[in-house]
């Protein structure tokens, strides 16, 4: 492993085989960096994060559930700030990249393969699935699901509790499951709570008929 200068690495935390890490990192008490994971310089590692496990990347066979290799890296650029007990997965034939500035929550999962873009924000409990693009400036408050394969445009907020299941354009905020912007969910919710108003009603001219 490589080491910068005035990085500190807290008692029980574990550094890998060939893992390179910048200038002025904390990486805090037991925390875990596997094998061949590169950061950057001013990164902070809060404890019981794993950074580089394998992909959860398997093939369902007749008589057997088969393990692929996952030949990828986590690569987390400058600045960035993981809490603790997150799990960020390496990637299966690429890299898994966690961009400039960004910062994490705690309990967060990133799945194989994705790109997590700059200054972007997730809160507590966010899952996002492998082989997904999340661009820049994007807010993803808690407990947030992003299902895999998918891209979640520059500057999106997601709000908590939200799941996505499709491409999501930049510059909007969404909410619900599965999520649309949230303006049409809010309208969407207000006309649910109606309805037992209006079911009442079309009781009440049945009967009158």
């Amino acid at each position: 492993a490589q080491i910068g200068e005035g990085t500190v690495i807290q008692p029980g935390a574990f550094v890998g085989n060939n893992v390179s890490i910048g200038k002025n990192c904390i990486i805090h008490a037991n925390a875990s960096i596997y094998d061949h994971c590169i950061l950057g310089d001013n990164v902070i590692i809060h404890s019981g994060t794993v950074i580089g496990a394998d992909a959860f990347y398997f093939q369902k066979r007749e008589k057997e559930t088969v393990k692929f290799e996952s030949c990828g890296r986590v690569v987390i650029k400058d600045n960035v700030e993981i809490g603790s007990c997150c799990t960020i997965d390496k990637g299966v034939s690429g890299d898994t990249v966690i961009d400039e500035y960004t910062k994490f929550d705690n309990h967060i999962q990133i799945g194989h393969d994705t790109y997590v873009g700059k200054r972007c924000l997730f809160a507590s409990a966010v899952l996002v699935a492998g082989v997904s693009r999340i661009e820049d400036d994007v807010i993803l408050w808690g407990q947030v699901a992003i299902n895999k394969d998918l891209v979640i445009g520059k500057g999106a907020v997601l709000l908590g509790t939200s799941a996505v299941g499709k491409n999501l354009e930049g510059g909007k905020t969404y909410f619900g499951a599965p999520a649309v912007e949230a303006r049409e969910k809010w309208k969407e919710l207000a006309m649910i709570r109606k309805l037992p108003e209006v079911f009442e009603k079309l009781d009440q001219l049945t009967k009158d008929a």
